[in-house]
């Protein structure tokens, strides 16, 4: 007969003593449990000892947390949360340095635990170690562990990041400013001010006026901390008010940022690691940003300074001279001129660049390509000129829309996403990237419309198909303005109806009713194979970064479904795994029995606690959570859509409902696409008897053997 679920079997250690093996009613007080362990090792005072794990992160076990103890878990008997945050308190303040420095090194450990954290705090314990800090007489390994444990405790979200005081934030400060300063300190002490300017408005003024840029950029030569300088930079930016992001990154152009990140982090002798590969999306997305406020800027018709800016791409592409006389002479050619520069309002093509967005970006990057690439903007525009009018590119209504579709391609104005690693290393080898991408595109346009034949109707078309060309190149991560250039001309309109034919892999649509039942009849063995599919990926598990840790030092979570479909296995790992995790490293496990239901995007437990930052369209459309008795929740964020949807089927797979993911319906339309085509398949060179082939003969004797051997 199976044990009672509220039984667990586990073992208890003590130093100096066997290990006793106890059976755990969890109906039973814990406080209950705990004395009868210490009965049994004759120690007195049970209410000084709690429970903790013996393996991986040794939590402490509490009445929230019991539940989550397993059968064979190893338990070790220890001394209260609140008995070692007194001691550990004591010991700290004490005047032996190694006994202090033995101290907060078990702090640091420590610290992690929200039951001790708790503990630590309520005894004012972050103030004395701010008090340690300021004091200025902690240094070396003394310092590090100090700072370890203030980040890990102010970590939890207890106590408020408002309540630190000015004079820490000097002392912290100092040691990123010093010249010769030990690099865990450093990490730790750019991580503190990281996490001040990202969670209080107030500590970001604080912050910005004791730290510059260029103390941080001289920071980034250091492989060690290169991470952490990129991400308090980009704290200060994402922080920073907006009249002051322009001022900001005016800074860092003057103090080379790019091509310092260029030479010491991208083209470095090291691979670059997620949380960099995430830093330098977040500064690309930051600066791409900047371009927000002239992008929702309306052109001013009435505005002489904005007007001036289209007579001189006018007289840029027609006139060759800076005569201003030429203006007055030329007025009433400037009809004709702005029709064969291609603005869709030829009296006033002023009027085209009243639409947000792209607004005046799109005229400040046809300025761009008309001053510094003058011959590329002349040859454009007078080599449309002299074509027919219905084969004639429209060079003003292109760079409109190319400046929209660019925006919208790079997501120009909205914050970054938690997680995301997508930079383009291309956008780090020029000053004026922006300009210069608008630039390669615009000729993109041209050609494209050339080889398309088009015509002003096809307008619409030639954009879809610039668009596909520009996604498609910038997905291969072109490593500079030249590489874009040479994938861009390998996709040629040719190679894109190539491979839009290759992927659509001859879809039709058979409409006949033959075609609809056999449809029907393959359909539900089809989606018995990717459920089984998705059911084996689970069993082999998927890693999961912890959502919200801002240090550099990743840490990760684990998941995998039983091979027998019953039991989901998961644990903490100190490190992204390389391959197959096995079950004994997950401590811990949810009964798939207990599962009622699977909730994802806003609905999740997760998403209804973070921050603004966090709320964001990416982190919600990756996050699911398990709801499982009695009132408990597994939170998930998957690393990618793919993984998202292979959880987010597996899971209603294993209670039974429908499986509704993007990619089922996808890997379903492809497989009944494959199986219909084999099945329908023609019989070439094969003749089909119109009468049946004859029965063969009996046989003489039915004596069949079968050897074996």
């Amino acid at each position: 007969m199976p044990p009672p679920s509220d039984i667990v079997k586990v073992a208890i250690e003590w130093p100096g003593a066997n290990a006793q093996l106890i059976e755990i009613d969890q109906k039973k007080p814990l406080s209950s449990i705990i004395r009868e362990v210490c009965d049994g090792w004759s120690l007195s005072g049970s209410e000084q000892f709690a429970l903790r794990y013996a393996d991986g992160p040794q939590l402490y076990i509490t009445e929230q947390s019991r539940g989550e103890i397993k059968n064979g878990t190893i338990l070790r008997l220890a001394i209260s949360p609140a008995r070692a945050a007194r001691q550990l308190l004591d010991r700290i303040q004490s005047h032996g340095i190694d006994a202090r420095l033995e101290a907060l090194k078990e702090l640091a450990k420590l610290s992690a635990d929200p039951t001790f954290a708790t503990e630590f705090i309520n005894m004012d314990g972050i103030s004395t170690l701010a008090r340690l800090v300021e004091s200025g007489t902690h240094f070396g390994e003394m310092l590090a562990f100090t700072l370890t444990a203030f980040l890990e405790l102010m970590d939890h979200g207890i106590v408020s990041w408002d309540l630190i005081s000015l004079s820490f934030i000097k002392q912290i400060a100092g040691y990123v400013n010093q010249p010769m300063v030990d690099v865990s300190i450093l990490q730790r002490s750019l991580a503190i001010l990281e996490s001040m300017v990202l969670n209080s408005h107030s500590l970001y003024h604080r912050v910005a006026q004791e730290i510059t840029v260029g103390q941080l950029i001289g920071h980034l030569s250091n492989q060690e901390i290169q991470t952490y300088a990129i991400a308090l930079i980009n704290a200060l930016f994402l922080k920073a008010p907006e009249d002051r992001r322009q001022e900001m990154a005016s800074t860092l152009a003057q103090k080379h940022l790019r091509s310092i990140i260029l030479n010491h982090v991208i083209r470095g002798n090291r691979p670059i690691k997620a949380e960099m590969a995430h830093q330098l999306y977040v500064l690309q997305v930051l600066t791409f940003n900047l371009l927000e406020e002239r992008m929702m800027t309306k052109m001013d018709p009435s505005d002489q300074a904005q007007r001036d800016i289209i007579f001189e791409l006018r007289r840029i592409a027609f006139d060759g001279d800076n005569d201003p006389s030429n203006t007055e002479k030329r007025k009433a050619m400037y009809t004709k001129d702005y029709k064969m520069l291609g603005f869709t309002n030829h009296v006033n093509p002023a009027m085209d660049f009243t639409q947000t967005p792209p607004g005046m970006l799109a005229l400040d990057n046809m300025l761009y390509l008309a001053k510094l690439h003058q011959d590329t903007y002349i040859r454009i525009v007078l080599e449309n000129s002299s074509r027919e009018d219905k084969h004639e590119c429209p060079f003003g209504r292109c760079a409109i829309e190319l400046t929209r579709m660019l925006c919208e391609i790079l997501q120009v104005g909205e914050l970054p996403n938690e997680g995301c690693n997508d930079y383009h290393p291309m956008f780090f080898t020029h000053d004026r990237a922006w300009e210069e991408f608008f630039c390669v595109c615009i000729q993109l346009v041209n050609k494209t419309w050339k080889e398309m034949r088009a015509t002003a109707e096809d307008f619409n078309k030639v954009m879809q198909v610039v668009r596909e060309q520009v996604t498609r190149a910038l997905a291969l991560k072109p490593s500079s303005l030249d590489q874009l250039k040479s994938k861009l001309r390998a996709l040629s309109y040719s190679e894109i109806l190539r491979l839009r034919q290759s992927e659509r892999m001859n879809q039709d649509d058979f409409q006949s009713p033959p075609i609809i039942e056999l449809r029907e009849r393959i359909q539900p063995e089809i989606l018995e194979l990717i459920k089984q599919q998705r059911l084996n990926r689970l069993c082999e598990g998927s890693c999961f970064r912890k959502l919200g840790n801002r240090r550099r030092q990743e840490k990760f979570w684990f998941c995998r479904l039983s091979l027998n479909h019953k039991v989901l296995h998961y644990g903490d790992l100190d490190e992204s795994p390389q391959g197959e995790v096995p079950f004994e490293m997950l401590s811990d496990k949810i009964p798939v029995s207990d599962i009622k239901s699977v909730v994802t995007g806003k609905d999740c437990p997760h998403m209804k606690e973070k921050s603004a930052l966090k709320q964001n369209k990416e982190v919600l459309e990756l996050a699911f959570s398990i709801l499982y008795d009695p009132d408990e929740a597994l939170n998930f964020v998957a690393p990618n859509k793919y993984e998202y949807c292979i959880w987010t089927d597996g899971l209603c797979a294993l209670l039974g409902r429908e499986m509704g993911s993007d990619l089922t319906r996808s890997d379903l339309d492809t497989l009944i696409s494959m199986e219909m085509k084999l099945r329908l398949l023609d019989l070439e060179n094969i003749t089909i008897p119109e009468a049946p082939p004859p029965v063969p003969k009996e046989p003489s004797t039915y004596n069949f053997t079968y050897n074996y051997g």
